[in-house]
């Protein structure tokens, strides 16, 4: 399969339906794509997620984040309304903020096979620690792997990362 999720005519399914299905536990299969109309420009599509749910794995308890989705498209982006639900879908699913982050970059890879894509996760404190987890990818072979290094390796050397 390539990522598509679409029905006989070619069009994305759940954008505009008034009886949205909400899942109930971790569901990547209900993401969409549609066409990038300019895969030939660089550009940053930027989603956040400041209501984003899961559980702790060991106790059960609820875990709070603001989850911060960046990515340069290439041939195929990701509906809102379905990355919406996918990300809702994480509500009953245990996992650590680490696995969470790394999850939601993978599935999102697959399904669209970007150019470049970043994940940050800024999980509220628990137990008075917050947890910060940030991923990237970069397409191997190309100027985006090397901007997914550079990012990384950047990403902690500045104060900004921590607030």
């Amino acid at each position: 399969m390539d990522g598509r999720k679409e029905n006989e005519r070619g069009e994305i399914t759940l954008l505009g339906n008034n009886h949205t299905q909400y899942p109930t536990d971790y569901q990547p299969e209900v993401l969409e794509t549609f066409p990038n109309k300019h895969p030939e420009n660089d550009y940053f599509v930027r989603f956040n997620c400041p209501e984003f749910t899961s559980l702790c794995p060991i106790t059960g308890q609820p875990d709070f984040a603001t989850i911060y989705i960046s990515y340069i498209p290439a041939d195929r982006m990701v509906e809102s309304k379905s990355l919406k639900l996918y990300l809702f879908s994480f509500r009953n699913h245990g996992d650590f903020h680490e696995d969470c982050v790394n999850i939601i970059m993978k599935d999102l890879i697959r399904l669209m096979q970007p150019k470049y894509i970043e994940v940050f996760g800024k999980f509220l404190p628990r137990g008075g620690i917050s947890i910060y987890p940030y991923c990237n990818y970069g397409a191997p072979g190309t100027k985006w792997e090397k901007l997914a290094w550079e990012r990384l390796a950047g990403q902690w050397s500045s104060a900004d990362a921590y607030q």
